[in-house]
């Protein structure tokens, strides 16, 4: 519990210190609306069902998009983290992909997904997917050779080695990766609802922005970092109910 409390003392300072701001209104109101400006705007939003009706619509984007992700990059990441002939004809590649940012693909993406969700969830797989798959395959290529070395001694067949040997041992790195990839999920969503959406939260600070409401704005930021620190907490508890050895350092 001291943790959390010192944890909380920064972001309570910057509170106040954005309070003190508006108070002596050294910006104007339409440049950095009041904590208290951006509060009703929240509740606004809240009572009238807004809120969430977007969070939902963004979160069920957010999941779907991470699922198809975990789904194909760890079974990649485990093929191409045992594969001897991978660096030498696909790392190239993957390195190119990795460093093209989904945005930019977004007028392709249009042109070949439509502007329907397949493209949203396309977007947000592109910038969940990489984080995933290079964790998987450093984990599986970093597993120590004396332990593999000693479970084919013992006879183990491909599929053995795999489940007892480096799954086990690459598991912090695919942790990792999922983490990382959910955290990535979650930032790209801004970017997938740039394409035609009627709702999302992404929706709404974009439609905020048009409208000139930079309370609904902060308001809609406040709640993805909110929601995204959320989601983070509840994938480490989730975590240490499946995996009850797992430690995150």
């Amino acid at each position: 519990m001291k943790k959390y409390l010192q944890g909380m003392l920064l972001p309570l300072l910057l509170l106040l210190s954005w309070h003190m701001i508006t108070r002596m209104q050294l910006f104007s109101p339409y440049l950095l609306p009041s904590p208290e400006t951006v509060w009703d705007a929240l509740q606004e939003l809240a009572v009238s069902g807004e809120l969430a009706k977007h969070l939902s619509i963004s979160l069920r984007r957010v999941f779907l998009g991470f699922l198809l992700a975990a789904a194909t990059a760890i079974p990649l990441g485990i093929f191409c983290g045992r594969s001897r002939y991978f660096y030498t004809y696909c790392w190239f590649l993957l390195e190119f992909l990795r460093h093209v940012p989904p945005l930019a693909a977004i007028p392709l993406i249009i042109l070949w997904a439509g502007i329907d969700e397949a493209s949203k969830l396309t977007i947000i797989f592109l910038a969940s997917f990489f984080p995933l798959f290079l964790n998987t395959c450093s984990g599986i290529r970093s597993c120590d050779t004396k332990l593999l070395e000693v479970g084919q001694s013992l006879g183990f067949s491909k599929g053995q080695l795999i489940r007892h040997i480096q799954l086990p041992a690459a598991l912090e790195s695919i942790v990792t990766g999922l983490q990382l990839s959910l955290g990535y999920s979650w930032r790209a969503l801004i970017g997938a609802e740039l394409i035609a959406a009627s709702a999302g939260i992404g929706y709404l600070i974009l439609d905020a922005e048009e409208m000139s409401r930079p309370d609904i704005v902060l308001a809609g930021m406040l709640c993805i970092g909110i929601i995204g620190s959320i989601l983070d907490w509840a994938f480490l508890k989730i975590l240490q109910k499946l995996i009850p050895w797992y430690q995150k350092k």
